[in-house]
């Protein structure tokens, strides 16, 4: 977000933060999700709720009428702030909302000593659905119906994941607001890792790590950034010696392809 919608974010997390804390994060999760995906739904609606025209109190006082004794006051109370603020475009309402339900997943599993958990759960369903095109394809075809994709979903993950996890999964599948399955899961992962104020490390190597390894690219990692870094391993038989590790938009690559690529973007220069 950018702007005035950033500056608006800010203001709303931190109504957020002061009302979640007494509540059932789980179930406050999936009413901002089911209060989001309603606005995506309903253009009308989302157009007046983020109408910087219509003064603010009258923008709550909707909110209150649509939603009381429909889901919690929390979500009410974050709802009527998010309405409240101003936004730089329409969409902006209904993905702040998602966002402050992925966070409320990610406070549920911290609350849980889970986060790791979830982490580590986003990355690894993402890279199964990427090397699985039927899966895929049975999570993404939006002409499926959407109780049958979450019935999938619980048969695949129910007991053998953490509840958040699940939670997110399902949001990323169900409604995917745009978002490619695997882009979905990528940014509740950056989002889950913020929980924890870390930074997330996409590592790819020929062989997999071994425990003394990744405590060492943590560390290492850990003083370059100035910041703890969660990694997430990603083995793949292409890569050729090293490996190379992805934050963000920053590639360290210590490959052997790597090296050949800048060889050659340097004699081609």
């Amino acid at each position: 977000m950018r702007g005035m919608s950033r500056t608006s974010l800010a203001e709303v997390e931190e109504r957020f933060n002061a009302v979640a804390g007494s509540a059932d994060l789980g179930a406050l999760s999936d009413e901002l999700f089911a209060v989001a995906d309603l606005l995506d739904r309903e253009h009308g609606l989302r157009r007046a709720l983020s109408d910087p025209a219509k003064p603010a109190e009258q923008k709550a006082q909707t909110v209150r009428v649509l939603l009381e004794g429909k889901v919690s006051e929390a979500a009410v109370a974050t709802t009527e702030a998010a309405v409240s603020a101003r936004w730089s475009r329409v969409g902006d309402l209904a993905d702040v909302l998602e966002r402050l339900g992925v966070v409320a997943a990610a406070a549920e599993a911290e609350s849980l000593s889970r986060l790791d958990d979830v982490e580590d759960e986003l990355f690894r369903f993402g890279r199964i659905v990427a090397a699985n095109p039927e899966l895929r394809r049975a999570l993404s075809d939006a002409a499926a119906p959407q109780e049958g994709k979450r019935e999938l979903l619980r048969s695949l993950l129910g007991g053998k994941v953490a509840p958040s996890t699940l939670r997110l999964i399902t949001q990323a599948v169900a409604h995917p607001r745009g978002r490619s399955l695997e882009a979905g899961l990528e940014e509740f992962g950056r989002l889950v890792a913020q929980q924890s104020r870390r930074l997330v490390a996409v590592v790819r190597s020929a062989v997999e790590l071994s425990e003394e390894q990744k405590r060492r690219l943590v560390a290492w990692l850990r003083a370059s950034y100035g910041r703890d870094v969660h990694l997430n391993v990603e083995v793949d038989k292409q890569v050729l010696g090293g490996f190379s590790v992805r934050i963000g938009d920053e590639i360290i690559d210590t490959t052997i392809v790597g090296r050949i690529e800048e060889v050659r973007r340097r004699l081609a220069g």
